[in-house]
């Protein structure tokens, strides 16, 4: 009996679904490198961009904003109160962008040719810029995890090393990371007449990275109430209700730019015309801005665990709302021209989704992720 006890342990049907999803994803990943883009999504010439771009690229490099932001917090502010965090932080950005580089892999048309941006440099492109802060902040957050697997293993000389080599690594990945997310802006600058003014901006590059900073605090108190639930795990209910007492602020200087943008711009009434891309605006900013701010405003969310949780997902709906209105809302297309994501996609995305989890399960089951949570 104790066996069986232990053996519906190993394999809860939570994790069984997840392998299940990511098996599913990775035969359509495969069929779509057989078949092609043409037979395997919906995507046309007049929408090269689809949802892949939309929600595994420019959503997830968003998702993944926790890194930076808690480590700029903790090592460059010294705020040593966010520390128990950082780690599980660092592991979700990572793994984050790891699915970004994987899903941008099956987006491209032509994706055996990615070593191109290595050899062949073009300074004029956002896009070479946006693709080489990806790969070197992947791979600072890679050199920000070693600690975890020298600690594993037990190498102090090599850890010493890694702790030596911090800052500067830390001071390296926020600015990579703030690079890009300013650059994932800058690449609609391009189309002023094919983006619609309710989300075409000359500071359209700002609005990225100041929203990426609230989806970063948002992200880890998310991430970490549900890893305290999954991994029976206890709170760090101080250090999230101050996460939660930065993020007024920074929402709100998000929406005083956003609403004073519109204003100066002249657009400020198309909020109110009462089309669906301006209903859908209006949903993304009292979804994702105006809601959260009040919320987390309130001391009486800040000390519940239940509603900080909510009032987080909030913030990581809206902004993702946000990167998808941008990439496929925002765009005029020809009178016509409907995209809807064809199922494979969608069935690759919940693949790389379910991956990324099983990876960060493994990882917490095999490295010392929360010592430092369990040490306070």
């Amino acid at each position: 009996m104790a066996e069986i006890a232990l053996e519906k342990r190993r394999f809860p049907v939570g994790t069984v679904i997840l392998a299940v999803l990511t098996a599913i994803g990775l035969i359509a990943g495969i069929v779509r490198f057989i078949l092609g883009l043409g037979a395997t999504t919906n995507m046309t010439d007049f929408h090269p961009w689809g949802f892949w771009i939309g929600f595994d690229v420019i959503s997830g490099v968003a998702l993944g904003s926790g890194a930076f932001t808690l480590a700029t917090i903790v090592y460059i502010f010294r705020l040593e109160k966010y520390r128990p965090v950082l780690r599980p932080a660092i592991l979700t950005g990572f793994i984050g962008y790891l699915l970004v580089i994987l899903g941008l892999m099956v987006d491209l048309g032509r994706p055996y040719r990615i070593w191109h941006l290595i050899i062949y440099w073009n300074f004029h492109s956002v896009l070479f810029e946006v693709g080489w802060c990806v790969m070197l902040y992947t791979s600072v957050m890679a050199l920000e995890l070693l600690p975890l697997v020298f600690e594993r293993f037990n190498r102090p000389r090599a850890l010493q090393v890694m702790h030596s080599v911090t800052i500067p690594l830390v001071i390296a990945g926020t600015t990579l990371s703030t690079m890009h997310q300013n650059s994932l802006g800058a690449l609609f600058l391009a189309m002023p007449d094919k983006l619609h003014p309710l989300w075409y901006s000359p500071i359209l590059p700002v609005f990225f990275y100041v929203s990426a900073i609230a989806l970063g605090l948002a992200m880890v108190i998310f991430e970490s109430s549900l890893s305290a639930k999954a991994f029976r795990r206890g709170l760090e209910m101080d250090v999230l209700s101050g996460l939660g007492r930065i993020l007024p602020y920074v929402l709100g200087l998000y929406l005083v730019l956003k609403l004073g943008d519109l204003i100066l711009a002249g657009e400020f009434g198309l909020m109110f015309e009462g089309s669906w891309r301006s209903n859908l605006f209006l949903l993304e900013i009292a979804i994702g801005v105006i809601l959260p701010l009040v919320l987390f405003a309130l001391p009486k969310v800040r000390q519940s665990p239940v509603k900080l949780f909510w009032s987080s997902v909030l913030v990581v709906v809206g902004t993702v709302f946000n990167r998808i209105n941008v990439s496929l809302v925002g765009p005029l297309p020809p009178v016509g021209a409907v995209y809807l994501p064809y199922w494979m996609e969608l069935a690759i995305t919940i693949g790389l989704i379910s991956g990324g989890l099983i990876l960060f399960m493994l990882a917490v089951r095999f490295l010392p992720v929360f010592a430092e949570a369990e040490a306070h």
